[in-house]
């Protein structure tokens, strides 16, 4: 796992090349020709249904009034790690044209039941050629999205080629959107001008990337939360020593994981005067679009920094 860590510190958040784009698109959309359509290719709305409401925003951006979008996980307390899912989860599932998955072990339940009921799968994480161990927070990565919205679209188009002049509108209005977005990131960015955070937990990092943003977070601290144990009495001091050391511009805090090891780090932060900026692993209700949301999170590190 250290090592993962440490590859994931050094890989660079947009991933793959554009060489490579189509072979991972490829690999993300393999499920797709094992298993034939529940109903979405004869007519109808297509039956959309994700694990996490991050990406039924991005399913139904795409689709539009040709889909039917339900997120297993739509509740922004809800922890899709230790998500149990129901027989009405199950049943949903089983019944989708098309389920999308985060993939990265996030969410491994919801890739399994699909796969179980031999229905057609797009996996994120796939699609931007991550894996087992590495963040799995992709609704946060510029790249992540970008590729998860190609993917979702060919997969529209497979379901329903009549309505491809449809999809492909789609993902240009999208697309359209998440350029404004990405101009957001870059107004924020230009005000923080570089620097270094530790964070709580990883949820954020590679909006702190997009960012600008290095992660200076303790290497044993991160490995004790990425395996969601306790951190060591050590990596706890290493971080405070961190929090005054004068390296960091920011903590970031993800005030979903609230334990008493993080409302101790904020504590620590207040104490030498550092920024922290709040962040959730999860879409917040008040938000439609996932856009909005990380537009919103660039903005207030901007605040933060500015």
């Amino acid at each position: 796992m250290l090592t993962d860590l440490m590859m994931e510190r050094i890989t660079t958040a947009h991933g793959p090349l554009r060489p490579v784009l189509a072979a991972l698109l490829a690999l993300a959309l393999l499920p797709l020709s094992a298993c034939g359509p529940a109903g979405g290719g004869s007519g109808g709305l297509i039956q959309v249904v994700t694990s996490i409401g991050q990406w039924s925003s991005l399913a139904l951006e795409l689709g539009g009034d040709k889909v039917q979008v339900h997120a297993v996980i739509n509740n922004p307390n809800a922890d899709a790690h230790d998500y149990e899912p129901t027989t009405k989860d199950i049943a949903a599932i089983s019944g989708a044209d098309l389920v999308v998955v985060n993939g990265a072990d996030y969410d491994t339940w919801a890739g399994k039941a699909a796969r179980d009921n031999g229905r057609r799968v797009v996996d994120v994480a796939a699609s931007s050629g991550k894996r087992s161990g590495d963040n799995p927070h992709l609704w946060f990565s510029s790249q992540a999205r970008e590729h998860a919205a190609q993917v979702i679209m060919q997969a529209y188009k497979e379901l329903r080629p009549g309505d491809k002049g449809h999809f492909e509108r789609s993902y240009k209005l999208w697309h359209e959107r998440e350029q404004r977005l990405e101009g957001r990131i870059a107004a924020a960015s230009k005000k923080i001008g570089g620097g270094s955070y530790a964070a709580t937990e990883s949820a954020a990092d590679y909006l702190a990337y997009d960012l600008g943003l290095n992660d200076l977070t303790p290497i044993g601290y991160l490995r004790a939360t990425s395996n969601e144990s306790e951190p060591s009495p050590a990596d706890i001091h290493d971080f405070q020593v961190l929090i005054g050391s004068g390296r960091l511009k920011l903590l970031i805090y993800n005030d979903q994981e609230d334990t008493e090891v993080s409302r101790g780090l904020v504590a620590a932060a207040d104490k030498a005067e550092l920024p922290v900026v709040k962040v959730s692993e999860q879409m917040p209700a008040q938000y439609s679009r996932l856009e909005d949301w990380i537009g919103d999170l660039a903005d207030s590190f901007g605040r933060a920094l500015g």
